[in-house]
């Protein structure tokens, strides 16, 4: 996957409800760095205690389709999906929907997938 997709979808990628853990803080932080085995790590021990939330899966997600894992980033987005919708604090103060934000991943996927071709 390309930086363009990270860059275009960061905003919307680095979701965070304002009152979650500080651990998914640094693992938005980390996104935003490039640094995804860090961001990865941190996600996967957060989920592992809060097993189905909707910004640590759309971080993951974000993840691995900054290092070449579509097939597992499109789960995270599915598994979304299938979740009721959440409003979350996204970057810059705004409120996304996180359905929203998984179909906006999954279309910058799509997109960057049929550019390549």
């Amino acid at each position: 996957m390309s930086l363009r997709f990270s860059l275009a979808l960061l905003p919307l990628l680095l979701a965070a409800p304002s009152a979650f853990a500080t651990q998914d803080r640094v693992a938005s932080a980390e996104i935003a760095r490039g640094d995804f085995a860090a961001a990865e790590a941190a996600l996967n021990a957060e989920l592992r205690i809060h097993p189905g939330r909707p910004e640590l899966l759309l971080n993951l997600a974000a993840v691995y389709a900054n290092t070449g894992r579509s097939a597992e980033a499109r789960a995270l987005y599915a598994q979304v999906l299938d979740q009721r919708a959440v409003l979350m604090d996204v970057r810059g103060e705004r409120v996304a929907s996180s359905h929203l934000v998984a179909t906006s991943g999954m279309r910058r996927m799509q997109a960057n997938q049929l550019s390549a071709r």
